[in-house]
């Protein structure tokens, strides 16, 4: 069986992770990889799964991942998800970097922003001349 996850889901479950990592977290993380996911996929990998139970797999995914990489969160889902016979498929991580880009310009208006209040410290800087 094959699972495609939409870039919507691949992106919340990005932004999610990444909250994880920061935030040391994983609940809100696990309620939004289940939440990526169909009923009925849902409960086709329940059918396959041996505790017949997807939030404990994910519990499991979740314990196992380093917290860390995003990309490796991806990769055991699909490798965990490969063991029961359902390969995971993704929007590649290229369609992200192009929504990331877009965030990045919206940080370097604040970085101009921070800049202007370094500006204010700079008397300090001239002392050290």
């Amino acid at each position: 069986m094959e699972i495609h996850l939409d870039k919507r889901a691949v992106k919340q479950i990005r932004l999610s992770a990444a909250d994880a990592v920061e935030e040391g977290d994983t609940e809100a993380l696990r309620e939004d990889v289940l939440e990526a996911f169909s009923e009925e996929q849902v409960e086709e990998i329940e059918r396959r799964l041996d505790s017949g139970d997807f939030f404990e797999f994910l519990t499991d995914v979740l314990d196992e991942w380093g917290g860390d990489d995003v990309d490796e969160l991806f990769e055991l889902l699909e490798t965990q998800l490969g063991d029961i016979g359902i390969d995971l498929k993704y929007e590649p991580r290229e369609d992200d970097d192009d929504l990331d880009e877009a965030e990045d310009d919206d940080l370097g208006d604040d970085d101009d922003e921070e800049g202007d209040d370094d500006a204010e410290l700079e008397p300090e800087d001239d002392e050290d001349d």
